[in-house]
C-alpha cells in the first residue's frame, strides 16, 4: 500500500480508530522491521524497538504533516527510536557491565526477501561492519533511497556531516571489498 492509499486510514487512525491503526501497522511493519534489523542485531531488541516505534507513532499522529510523505515521517520516528535505544543500551552497559564486553548476537533473518541473492547477503555483511553512524547513512541512502538532504533532516544533522559520513562509508566499503581480493565473503 502506497502513501496515497494510506492517507484515509491515517486520518481515521489519528482520530483514534484502532482498526485503521492496525491497517497502517500491517502496511508498514515489514519495512520498519527491516530498517531496524539493518541497524540493530539482537532479535529481541529489534522487536522491542518496532513496538516502541508504533507506540510513538500512535501518540504522535497529531504532529504528522500530510503535505509530506508518510513513510518519510515514519522513518524519522524509526531512526530516532533506534538512536534512543542505542543511547539507553550504552547507559546500561556503562552502569551494569563496565568490565564485560557486549556480545553481538547473530541476526536471525526472518524476512528472506531482503536477502534474495548471495551477493546481497555478502554486501550486507560488509555494511554490517561499518560503525552505526556510517551504517545508518548507507541504509537510508541505498535501502530507502533518500536524498542526502532528506537523510540530514531525518537524522537532524547538517548535510555536510551526512556527505562526510556517506563518503567515509563508501571509502570503507571499497577498502573492505578490496581487502577480500575483490571477492565478497560471508562471516
Amino acid at each position: 500500500m502506497n502513501d496515497k492509499e494510506l492517507i484515509p486510514w491515517l486520518e481515521k487512525a489519528a482520530l483514534g480508530d484502532e482498526s485503521a491503526f492496525h491497517l497502517v501497522y500491517q502496511a508498514t511493519q515489514q519495512d520498519v522491521y527491516r530498517t531496524i534489523a539493518f541497524l540493530v542485531y539482537n532479535k529481541q531488541d529489534i522487536e522491542d524497538i518496532v513496538n516502541e516505534v508504533y507506540m510513538r507513532m500512535w501518540r504522535s499522529f497529531h504532529t504528522y504533516d500530510s503535505s509530506r510523505k508518510f513513510r518519510y515521517w515514519l522513518h524519522g520516528i524509526t531512526i530516532r527510536q533506534v538512536q534512543d535505544w542505542k543511547r539507553k543500551a550504552w547507559r546500561r552497559i556503562r552502569l551494569f557491565e563496565r568490565n564485560r564486553q557486549m556480545t553481538i548476537e547473530q541476526l536471525e533473518w526472518t524476512d528472506k526477501a531482503v536477502l534474495k541473492s548471495e551477493m546481497q547477503h555478502e554486501l550486507f555483511c560488509l555494511v554490517r561492519q561499518l560503525s552505526y553512524k556510517l551504517r545508518v547513512v548507507i541504509i537510508l541512502r541505498y535501502f530507502h533511497d533518500y536524498a542526502l538532504e532528506e537523510i540530514a533532516d531525518i537524522l537532524q544533522i547538517p548535510v555536510g556531516t551526512v556527505k562526510s559520513r556517506h563518503h567515509l562509508a563508501m571509502k570503507e566499503l571499497r577498502n573492505r571489498y578490496e581487502m577480500t581480493g575483490g571477492e565478497m565473503y560471508v562471516h
